[in-house]
């Protein structure tokens, strides 16, 4: 009679601890079992070799390009050069060179 009750007393014992414990498949905290799986990772970045400078050639001169456009000050001033041979008062003069100078 006192061994069943033992384990009776063990048998309840391992059902109130094991809910917790007991379980298929361990889910992270935080995280759902409907999140889909991670992509695979990224193929290695490709390492290319870079020129090596020869020691008796001439350093090349980096070139730049000219651009058609003239600075904005330059436009600025031929815009209310225009504007100033068209008769117009000071006011429309500023709003007519800022229009003229930010077309292309």
């Amino acid at each position: 009679m006192l061994a069943m009750r033992i384990l009776i007393v063990i048998c309840l014992a391992s059902v109130l601890v094991a809910p917790g414990m007991a379980s298929a498949q361990f889910i992270a905290p935080g995280t759902s079992p409907l999140n889909p799986p991670l992509p695979p990772p990224l193929p290695p970045p490709r390492i290319e070799v870079p020129a090596i400078p020869q020691m008796d050639a001439p350093p090349s001169q980096p070139s730049v390009a000219v651009s058609p456009r003239g600075s904005f000050s330059d436009r600025i001033g031929s815009c209310l050069d225009e504007a100033a041979a068209a008769g117009l008062s000071p006011g429309a003069r500023a709003a007519y060179s800022r229009s003229c100078a930010n077309q292309d």
